[in-house]
Order: structure tokens, then sequence, then C-alpha cells
């Protein structure tokens, strides 16, 4: 949600906030208002009539012309929710002068080389993709043009017998390749002639686990040297895309085509949203520019779901590639904030008529790929299902973790949600000793309604979840329940940050539903990421991992689109016979066996000088530990309130109205 204009201009200046991550499953409370209700987003609403229909069936004539639209814009939408007052969520200015420069534009010359292009003009922008102009909300002419995506120009790349020689496209990527999957030393010491290590040898480091962080405005140069940008994962340097398939919660358009670079922006674009009724046809005006540019809408049969997940299927002259992250495709989410990122390998392509088996992978992440994109039930897949099939993923070291919406039984039962981490976990070849005693460690950036005490959800099948680790985890549930610790940012960690009070509405905690949980506090841990200079960017990463009683090691770990929430990771129903899921979500699992670490644990990061170095290879979790409990005084951020008390870095309180 942008700034509002006018009056408020100079607040403009210091950032913005949007609901990046909502998946509450309560019902909103009559006379609390909430930004996506604001901006015409009902997602407590179940549309089930609409959700069904894919880009090739929607026709903008049932949500009227142009002109219709904008009026409709201007009145609430019809629905059984009762009407509620708008919150705007503006930071309201305090005494003290606010220093309010802008940020500089960055020079044309950097072009698309890897990381410069952190420093980007600012964009306006609500969830959703809606750009405010001068106060009034933009509204293009109604129609998307509709182009499949051609594969018919990629080349078999994965017999190199049939093929004379790499292009100079595929040899480029190559170099890349190796440079980043480099660990001689000596690149090392040959970087550190400047007092820095080539950017590419630093991306080589962290290619170990393939998990990066996104760049983050304002900090050191030092703990941005392993980050990656939006521009840098669509650059030339990492493939010859011919066709990208994009899947998100909030979606700005103008935006996103202008991450692709220039050569690759009139490719086949493939966009994968939940967005419904007048906030699906403001998407679809967003796309009517770009007559390469389909949408495709995730079906969101039960209510309070959300399309959550946030993955780039990433389709090259010379291979594929998967990204799975945590950011929102607006200018917010790759500026100020902590995010995640899993950048797969580049897949060669199978030869022609190879079996459908063939480049799975030892962790199954090619067949649990393509049965998430099947859970979608859209034609508008099927071509990228294709993709998949032709394409070698078995050097894939991650297992796939996936929510899709639905009452999962039987068999479906264990495919999806936090049955799903409970499965693999306890297939894992686990060698570490008095695990129950081993605490679990959950960060996350919004909280759902987790019920009246921690039994409810929390601490039974959740925690059984988390705690499951091998195959005779059993014996040790009854003896001694592991710890639980629960990172979420306190008001003095958004008061403090870079962003301000405003980046707190990438933080959707809600006082009616904190209202309903006071014990939770109780299992909370502030925010702090000093290993990784990122202590004022505000986390919208989620991770989950189990630690040593020291906080030295790890079981596992994984980064996913899941907040704490039943929505998000499902409940058991009818006894356990049945998980009901209601949103979309998607992460990755890291287990030290399948990183050929025989002590079957990952180390962790302590040093901040240890990073990236060649002759270490711990875990980059991306906040410190062991986790920093709440004080007396700390309250968790709660978005929907007022802070009036202090100023935050740009001078400004918060008054949500």
């Amino acid at each position: 949600m942008a700034m509002r204009r006018g009056v408020d201009k100079t607040e403009s200046q210091h950032g913005k906030w949007t609901l990046s991550s909502s998946d509450e499953d309560a019902e909103p409370t009559p006379g609390v208002s909430t930004p996506w209700m604001r901006l015409g987003r009902m997602d407590g609403v179940s549309d089930s009539d609409a959700t069904v229909i894919d880009d090739e069936e929607f026709d903008l004539s049932t949500v009227g012309r142009s002109k219709a639209a904008a009026e409709t814009a201007e009145r609430p939408l019809p629905s059984a929710q009762p009407p509620a007052r708008a919150l705007t969520g503006k930071p309201v200015k305090s005494q003290r002068t606010s220093p309010s420069a802008k940020r500089p534009t960055p020079p044309s010359e950097l072009g698309w080389g890897v990381s410069s292009s952190d420093e980007e003009p600012e964009t306006k922008v609500g969830c959703g993709g809606i750009k405010e102009e001068e106060g009034r909300v933009r509204v293009k002419e109604e129609g998307v043009r509709e182009e499949r995506v051609r594969d018919g120009g990629v080349r078999d790349v994965g017999v190199k017998e049939e093929s004379p020689g790499p292009t100079p496209k595929r040899r480029r990527v190559e170099e890349c390749e190796h440079r980043m999957s480099s660990e001689v030393a000596g690149n090392s010491e040959r970087g550190m002639a400047g007092g820095t290590l080539d950017k590419w040898d630093l991306l080589g480091k962290a290619q170990n686990f393939s998990f990066y962080l996104t760049r983050v405005s304002g900090i050191s140069a030092k703990n941005n040297a392993c980050a990656l940008h939006i521009k840098d994962i669509l650059s030339p340097l990492f493939g010859t895309i011919t066709a990208s398939a994009q899947f998100n919660y909030c979606i700005d358009i103008p935006w996103l085509m202008e991450q692709y670079p220039e050569e690759f922006r009139t490719k086949p674009l493939l966009i994968v949203h939940g967005e419904q009724r007048l906030a699906k046809a403001r998407l679809h005006e967003e796309a009517h520019p770009y007559p390469n540019v389909r949408l495709c809408q995730a079906k969101l049969e039960i209510a309070y779901g959300t399309h959550h997940t946030k993955m780039m299927l990433l389709l090259y002259e010379e291979g594929f590639r998967v990204v799975i992250h945590t950011s929102n495709l607006i200018h917010g989410d790759w500026h100020q904030k902590t995010q995640g990122i899993w950048l797969s390998p580049l897949y060669p392509r199978l030869p022609d008529g190879s079996p459908e088996t063939a480049g799975e992978s030892a962790t199954r992440f090619k067949r649990d790929l393509i049965d998430y994109l099947a859970s979608y039930r859209s034609t508008g897949l099927n071509e990228w299902i294709g993709h998949i099939k032709q394409h070698d993923l078995s050097l894939t070291r991650v297992h796939l973790i996936g929510s899709t919406p639905g009452r999962h039984q039987g068999n479906e039962k264990q495919k999806w949600g936090h049955l799903k981490l409970r499965k693999v976990l306890s297939n894992c070849n686990s060698s570490v000793p008095n695990q129950e005693l081993w605490p679990l460690i959950g960060q996350f950036s919004s909280i759902g309604s987790l019920g009246g005490d921690e039994t409810k959800w929390l601490c039974s099948e959740f925690k059984e979840s988390l705690a499951t680790l091998g195959p005779n985890q059993r014996q040790f549930v009854s003896l001694k329940p592991a710890p639980l610790h629960l990172v979420y940012p306190t008001v003095e960690n958004v008061r403090t940050s870079l962003e301000g009070y405003p980046g707190g509405g990438s933080l959707p905690y809600a006082i009616d539903t904190a209202q309903k949980q006071p014990w939770l506090p109780t299992f909370m841990n502030r925010w702090s990421a000093e290993v990784t200079g990122r202590s004022q960017a505000l986390p919208h990463i989620k991770t989950y991992m189990r630690a040593s009683p020291d906080f030295g090691e790890l079981a596992w770990f994984l980064v996913t689109s899941a907040n704490l929430s039943k929505a998000a990771w499902g409940t058991l129903e009818k006894n356990g016979f049945q998980l009901m899921i209601r949103s979309y979500e998607l992460g990755v699992l890291y287990l030290p066996e399948a990183f050929g670490m025989e002590s079957g644990r990952f180390l962790v990061r302590r040093d901040p000088s240890l990073d990236c170095k060649p002759s270490v290879m711990p875990f980059p979790v991306p906040y410190d530990l062991p986790p920093q409990r709440y004080g007396n005084r700390d309250r968790p951020w709660i978005w929907n309130i007022p802070y009036l008390h202090a100023p935050d870095t740009h001078g400004n309180v918060w008054a949500p109205s």
C-alpha cells in the first residue's frame, strides 16, 4: 500500500508498507478494518465460483468497462462481511524533523551485472500491484492479450555428443556456474587484493547450500556480498530466458517487468496469483500493456486462504531453473527487508525419449514439484509440468515442502503441510544424540489464530511434526518435550528498523488475533541479525530449524513462505483422519545427509568474519543464535494499533485509523 500523497507527500519519502503475508484464518472483527479491504482484497471471502477460471477463460466484460471498474473502486465490495472502516496505516509526523532525503537513482551504466541493481526508483505500490498516482487509482483498459509459452527453440543440452560444442550463450552460463561452484582457495586470495572478494567468488561460497539473502539498501557492502537482487536472478549471467513463470501473493506487474533485462521483457511470462473479484480485474488491467503476459488464477475454495507461494520457474536456452523465495513481487520487499532465496542448479535438458522417472533426485524433488503444480488443477500449468519432465533435476539436494488448499485424506494427507515435513523428518537418518534436548526454532512475519492455549495446535500436532527426527523419534516424545523458540519482531525492532513503522505493515499480526492468545508471548524472541548485518532489516523471511542445545549445530533447516498459522501448515480434523489446509505455500528443507555432512549435523556460522570463506562450510543461518527472549518491556508488533510513544528512525509515529 503506498502512502497517501497530497498533505502526506513528505511521508511518502520514508518508505511503503503492504499487507504481504496475511494468512489469518479467523474472521475479521467488525469495526477493525484491514488494508486489503481498502484495496478491494477480500481474502476472507470464499469466491469459489470465480476461482476455478484460468486466464484464457477470464472475460473482463464481467467486471465492466474501464469506467465502471473505476467507479467500482470507490464502492465497497459486496460480501458477507460487515462494512469496515479503512485502515490507512499512515505514519504521522511527530514534532521532530524527519531526515527525508530521497534515495539516489542508480547510474544507468550499472547495467545488468550481478548486484548492480539494489538502488531503484521508488514505485508506489499496494498489494495486488495497484499503483496510486496523485491520489487516484490508475485504471487501465480492460483485456489481456494471450500468448502461450513456446519451447520449440530450446535445444537439447543434456547430450554432449549431439552438440558440436557449446554456443557462446551456453559457454557464458557454464563459465558463470563454474566460477560460482569453484572452491579453490587461490580465487579467494586473488580477490582479496582489493580488500574484498570477487562477487562471483563470494556467490560461489554461498552456493554450497544455494541459500541466499536478498540485498538490503542501507547496510554495509560486506553484509551484501553474498546477497542477490531480483535483477541478478533474472540476469543473462544466469541463463538466456525463453519463458518464465512467477508464482506470488502481491504482484506489481509494471515493476516486475522492469526487473527483467530488456531483451527478456517480451518473452512469454505466466503469472500465477490468488487475486479475486476487483483485485483480479485490476491485475488484468495492469497486464494489458504486455501482450506476452498471461495470468493464471489459483483456486482458493476454502475461506480465508491465500496464494502465498513465492516461486520462479525459468526456462532457458541452456536449461531450466527453479527459484523458491520469500519476497513479494513489489519494490518494498526487495529493498530493506530480510528475505531468503533458494536458487536451484541449472538443470540440463534430458535426451528425447527419456522415461518419466529420468532426472529424479534422491530427495524426490522432481516428483514433488510436479505434484505441487498439478494440485492447482489448471490447464495453464500443464505446459510447465511438461518443461519439468523434460529436464534433469537429479542434482537437487533439498526436499520440497508445500501446502495446497483442501481437506486431504489417506496418502494425500502426508503430501502437504506439516505432515509432509513430519514424513520427511521421520525418514531421515539422524545421528543426533539426546535429540529431545534439541530446541525447535520458528521464525516468521505473521501469526494466525492458534487457539485458546498452546495445546490446541502449536504444542500438539504442529510441534510433534517439528520434533520428529528419524524413525525412532516417538520414543522420546513422552520423556521431555523439546524447547520451542519463536522469533518475531518486537515493537522496538520495528521502530528502530531501516523502514521505521511503515515496515510493520509487512508484519500483519492483528490485535483481535493477539487478544485471543495472550499465552503466545511466553515463547517469543526478538529479531536480532548481527551475524548478517540485518538487525535493522525487518524479516519477511520465514525459517524453521532444529538446533543443538548450545545452538552450534543444526539437525535441519527450512526456508519457506509459510508463516505461523493453521491456514499455512494445516490442522487435523475428524480425529486426525484429514488435514485441512487453506493456503498455497512452498519451501525447501535442508538435511545434512544430502550435503555429505558425516556428522549428520550442519555447523552454525557464529562469526560474521567467517562469511563466505572457502575454508569453512557452516550453514548461513540469517539471524543470531541463540534466540534472545523478550524482555519485560518487549511486546510483539501488532500492526493495527497506534504507537505514539516514540518516533521511529524517520521521525514518524504510527497511527492507524
